[in-house]
């Protein structure tokens, strides 16, 4: 009769742990060293352990910080009026972002369609990770009419906020105009980022926002952890 590896004993003590609470979700567990005390095996087979937790979204790795139980997923309402900081600050969780690229250059065909630009016209391009409680949910790009706000890249530089940016643009307000959600499974990139294994499932959602009369301000696209984040459709919002 085949034996159980070790690791996955391990890995079935601590998804115990997890779900009897022991660990509670954002929790950092204990150390490879302690953790191997306890089992009393090498860090290498800890370390396996781990890493298949990681893989299955139970747990995730900061690099000098340690391994933290993952969130529960994060309600992220789709309607009206799509407010990255105020949606996850309604939900509880502590909204970051981080930069990826800022930059600008000529729209490529569908960008131009989307925004309702002629064939070569300049794009601003703001790319980043989407973060609740230091965990990151989504990665995103959102494309904006350079012409229409010359300044935007340093107020994006500056807030990281795309309300804030278009803000000071002279947009005090926009609503979104259409969504499109589809099913993907993560590209190496993305789950590099996302801290998911290649293949693992995520939603792909595009959207154009549109300012009070009417016109395109903003195109974006956003890739969200599929296990991490719950979309909930308020069209009336």
């Amino acid at each position: 009769m085949a034996r159980t590896a070790i690791w996955k004993t391990i890995t079935a003590t601590l998804t115990h742990d997890i779900a009897t609470g022991k660990y509670a979700p954002g929790d950092r567990l204990p150390t490879e060293a302690q953790l191997a005390v306890r089992f009393g095996v090498n860090r290498h087979t800890v370390r396996r352990a781990i890493s298949d937790m990681n893989e299955s979204g139970l747990t995730y790795s900061r690099r000098g910080a340690g391994v933290f139980v993952a969130q529960r997923p994060t309600d992220y309402p789709i309607g009206k009026r799509v407010r990255f900081h105020q949606n996850l600050a309604a939900a509880g969780r502590v909204p970051a972002k981080e930069i990826l690229t800022l930059e600008s250059r000529a729209a490529s065909a569908h960008e131009a369609a989307q925004l309702g630009l002629d064939g070569e016209a300049l794009v601003h391009v703001y790319e980043g990770l989407s973060l609740a409680d230091e965990q990151p949910i989504a990665i995103f790009r959102s494309i904006f009419p350079a012409v229409r706000f010359p300044d935007l890249l340093e107020a994006l530089e500056a807030s990281r906020s795309v309300t804030t940016a278009l803000a000071q643009g002279g947009v005090a307000d926009y609503t979104r105009a259409s969504t499109r959600l589809t099913a993907k499974l993560a590209n190496a990139t993305q789950a590099l980022h996302l801290r998911l294994s290649e293949g693992a499932p995520i939603l792909r959602s595009a959207g154009i926002n549109v300012d009070p009369g009417g016109e395109p301000v903003e195109y974006g696209v956003t890739w969200f952890a599929g296990d991490r984040v719950t979309l909930t459709l308020n069209p009336g919002d």
